[in-house]
This record gives structure tokens, C-alpha cells and sequence, in this order.
């Protein structure tokens, strides 16, 4: 095991997460954050140069399109089913007094 995790280390995680550990508790934490950091090492061996970045794991396409009409929204079919219309709007009683 080449990363070594200091009491310091795992005293200060234990602070920022909030947990109090026993000294058996701290102790198997600084062997799995040592693993954890020996795993990553061991990541790091690989070439990676050929492999081209990404930032999600599918192909992501613009979604996003223009707005375009293309039937209208039906406002004038709207307004002629209208019991009283004022230019482009309905008129309807008034409810409160």
C-alpha cells in the first residue's frame, strides 16, 4: 500500500463529514481511503491520450430547435365561437362587484 492516510487526515474527514469514529472505525477507514487512493494510482498507469473526453455518457444532440408555425394557434376558429368579442379578445360579464 503506497498511499498512507494519516490520523490528521482521517480526523479532519471525520470533522468535515459530521461523524465521530471509533479508533477501530478510524483505523478501517484510513485502510479503505488508502485502497481508494492506491486504485486511483493504479488509473492513472493507464494511457488515456487516444481517448477523446466527454462530458456525458450518451451522445447528447441539441435538443433545442426553432420555433416555427406552422398551423397557427386557432385563435381566429377561437373567437368566432365567442358569445361577444371586442377586436381580438372575448368578452365575458363581469363576475365581481
Amino acid at each position: 500500500m503506497a498511499n498512507v492516510i494519516s490520523d490528521e487526515t482521517i480526523e479532519y474527514v471525520g470533522i468535515l463529514a459530521k461523524l465521530e469514529l471509533s479508533s477501530e472505525e478510524k483505523e478501517a477507514a484510513k485502510k479503505d481511503m488508502g485502497e481508494m487512493l492506491d486504485y486511483i494510482d493504479k488509473l492513472n498507469e493507464l494511457d488515456t491520450s487516444s481517448v477523446e473526453p466527454m462530458s456525458h455518457v450518451f451522445p447528447v444532440h441539441n435538443v433545442f430547435r426553432e420555433d416555427e408555425v406552422t398551423n397557427g394557434d386557432g385563435h381566429e376558429d377561437a373567437l368566432k365561437n365567442a358569445p361577444e368579442r371586442k377586436e381580438d379578445t372575448f368578452v365575458v360579464p363581469k363576475t365581481i362587484v
